[in-house]
Parts: structure tokens; C-alpha cells; sequence
């Protein structure tokens, strides 16, 4: 009776029927290599192709809604302005697209990327470190190196060497970095006291963007769209925040 009973049980667990996921979820399916390359379909076909592949897949789709997105996508309310419901103008309103990221993918490769996508506007604000800044600026005076992950930091130390992960920036890089920076930043002083020029943080990288004139530079791009929108957080951080913060400190205070 007892064995009947887990037979049973196992034969249930085994031979359980399933629910049918015909037409409520993708199937999956990579990509055809025989068709030839399309990159086009090669990149749809991530969302069919699961694991990770599928994340990438639905990330790409957010991203095209917010390319695609039109105001007139949505439906007239009654609180509409007059403005607001004529339909050039509803054509015209776009997503404003916001691009975080921190400094580390400026130090890699992925800064051509950024670099891109600020100089085809196709972002609007660029949200980063005071990190993603300051290496902006450094790879326009000197490049950085690929290492590997294992390297010991004493040992990279004693000859001059620093580890971003696995890549490899030499101590001169930031000599260079700070020979070119100070005079920017001793000028930008100067303006403020005999001008009341107020540098906000997103007007100090739009000079930024304009004194290192490199196209390279996504800082540059930045500048060039006419943009005041590069947000940062923790100006005073780093390299960058003790050159930024050290000379407006030796400055007497005014009243004001």
C-alpha cells in the first residue's frame, strides 16, 4: 500500500501535465548564421536567445522606445495646453534621454562609444563621477594600456605604473594631466574674481570641453552641441577636486 503510494506520488511529479506556453512566451531560438550577418537581425535575435543575451535584447528595446518616442504617442488630456495639443508640436516633443556611467568605462574602450553618442546627440544629459571627467580628459594627452587583472600594485608602484583593473596608466599621464589643467583652472579664477563669472559644475566642464579641443573627447562633443547638461556628482573628488577646490581655498573671501 505504501509503495503504491510513492509510485504514485512519482509517477504524478514525473508525468505532471504541463501548462502551455504556446503564445505567451518567446521561444527560444539563436540566431542563423546561414542566412549570412545582419547585424540588425543578429541584434533582435538576443531577446530569443535567453541567459544574458535576453537582458541585452530587452535593454536595446528600452533604448529604441526612447529614440522612438514622440509626445504625440500619447493621448490628449483635458489639463493640455493650446500648444500642447497642436500635432507639429506634440511630432517635435522627444524623450530626454539621460546617460549615467562611471568612470571606469571612460578609462576602457567604451569611452569611443560615449563619445559617439554625445557627438550624434543622441543623449541629452550625461550623468557621471568626477572620475569619468578627469580620464575623459587625460586619454586626449596620453593613453592608457592594457595589462591584466593579476598584476601586483607594489610592484607596478615601484615602476611608475597604476592599475585600472586590468589596464595599465603610467604616472605621466597624470603629470601631463595636471601641466595642462591648472592654467585652465588659474584662468577660470581669474574670470570669477574680475568678472563674477559663477562656475557651476556644468559650466567648469563645458570649459573643459572647449579648452582640451580633441575630438576624442566626449567632453568636447559635449561642448560643441552647445550642451550645459554634463550633471556630476562629487566635484570635489580625485585629482580633478583637489585641483578644482586648492586654488579657489588660497584666495582671500569677499564679503559677498
Amino acid at each position: 500500500m505504501e509503495e503504491d503510494k510513492l509510485l504514485n506520488s512519482a509517477h504524478s511529479a514525473v508525468f505532471k501535465e504541463s501548462d502551455s506556453l504556446e503564445g505567451k512566451c518567446p521561444k527560444i531560438e539563436g540566431y542563423d548564421f546561414n542566412q549570412g550577418v545582419s547585424y540588425s537581425k543578429l541584434i533582435k535575435s538576443m531577446l530569443s536567445t535567453g541567459f544574458q543575451a535576453s537582458k541585452l535584447g530587452e535593454a536595446m528595446e528600452i533604448v529604441n522606445e526612447m529614440l522612438d518616442w514622440r509626445l504625440s504617442d500619447e493621448t490628449i488630456t483635458e489639463d493640455c495646453s493650446e500648444e500642447e495639443k497642436d500635432p507639429s508640436y506634440r511630432e517635435s516633443i522627444r524623450c530626454k534621454v539621460f546617460l549615467g556611467f562611471t568612470s571606469n568605462l571612460i578609462s576602457s574602450g567604451v569611452r569611443d562609444t560615449i563619445r559617439y553618442l554625445t557627438e550624434h546627440h543622441m543623449v541629452d544629459v550625461i550623468v557621471t563621477t568626477t572620475g569619468g571627467i578627469e580620464e575623459d580628459l587625460i586619454k586626449c594627452l596620453a593613453p592608457t594600456y592594457k595589462g591584466d587583472f593579476s598584476l601586483p600594485g607594489a610592484q607596478l608602484r615601484s615602476r611608475g605604473l597604476n592599475r585600472i583593473g586590468n589596464l595599465l596608466v603610467p604616472n605621466d599621464n597624470y603629470c601631463k594631466f595636471e601641466n595642462w589643467i591648472i592654467p585652465v583652472f588659474d584662468q577660470m579664477l581669474k574670470e570669477q574674481l574680475e568678472e563674477n563669472v559663477l562656475w557651476t559644475p556644468s559650466k567648469l566642464i563645458a570649459r573643459l570641453g572647449k579648452e582640451i579641443n580633441n575630438e576624442s573627447s566626449y567632453l568636447y562633443w559635449a561642448y560643441k552641441a552647445k550642451q550645459d547638461s554634463c550633471l556630476l556628482s562629487r566635484l570635489n573628488r580625485w585629482l580633478f577636486g583637489g585641483y578644482v577646490v586648492f586654488p579657489f581655498l588660497s584666495q582671500p573671501r569677499s564679503d559677498n
